[in-house]
């Protein structure tokens, strides 16, 4: 769960800080820097990161295709190769995402963020509303995280967990098509398409999804730069070494 700079037990045995007694003074090492993203997951973040660009420009040429190429088809397979694209990106994006959800269980407190929001806990949603307050320019002051803040919390589960969820449910319903009644996809998804209308229909909601996810997308990397700059922690280079480093030693 997401927390001021209250460290749990795995937090402290890898911080930086320390009190130690010489003679009758005490001297204070501040703590700099805090262990929060293992590498399985970082690898998956930047992974995911390739594999989410590549289908959404497959996609968007897949819903608007390319002029028609002069000459034989036989010579001219640059659809072929972007519908292939796509799904390669598709399959790599699904793997990944199953192996998210494992890293959750198998990971420290902070892999399961993204899953399981305290949404029952009134702190969570005061310090959410804070947040809120932050990214308007209402606060002078931002609060310490050692993982994803509140508000952050919320987006990443309701644009990108879910949103997730739904593109590849839809995304591989509307590939089932291509292998055919009775495929593996077709019996594990075949039966999204009667559910949402028929396959235009998933194709539509599909293809909003896309753009739902870029939105997410946009916001979160100017999140992600403002804060780096903004916050009293680093948010970039932490999903790059896992270290979350930390610009002040003052209280919360």
């Amino acid at each position: 769960m997401t927390a001021s700079v209250k460290p749990t037990k795995s937090d402290r045995a890898q911080e930086v800080a320390s009190d130690q007694v010489v003679g009758e003074s005490v001297i204070t090492r501040k703590q700099t820097a805090v262990y929060v993203y293992e590498a399985p997951l970082r690898l998956w973040h930047w992974v995911t990161v390739f594999s989410i660009i590549t289908l959404c420009v497959t996609g968007y040429f897949i819903g608007v295709p390319l002029p028609t190429m002069p000459g034989e088809a036989i010579d001219n397979y640059l659809m072929g190769y972007i519908r292939f694209a796509h799904f390669t990106a598709g399959y790599i994006v699904t793997i990944g995402f199953l192996g998210r959800i494992y890293w959750a269980f198998v990971g420290n407190h902070h892999a399961r963020e993204l899953f399981v929001p305290p949404f029952f806990s009134s702190k969570f949603w005061k310090e959410a509303w804070h947040e809120v307050r932050w990214y308007l320019f209402l606060e002078k002051t931002p609060k310490k995280y050692i993982g994803h803040n509140p508000l952050a919390q919320v987006g990443m589960f309701f644009f990108f967990v879910l949103g997730m969820l739904f593109m590849i449910v839809t995304g591989f319903a509307l590939y089932s098509e291509g292998l055919g009644q009775g495929s593996w996809a077709d019996t594990m998804f075949g039966w999204v398409i009667p559910l949402m209308g028929q396959s235009q229909d998933v194709h539509t909601w599909h293809r909003l999804g896309m753009w739902y996810l870029i939105t997410f997308i946009l916001i979160h990397i100017y999140v992600a730069i403002r804060e780096d700059i903004m916050s009293r922690q680093s948010l970039i280079s932490t999903m790059i070494g896992g270290w979350r480093m930390f610009k002040d030693d003052r209280p919360d």
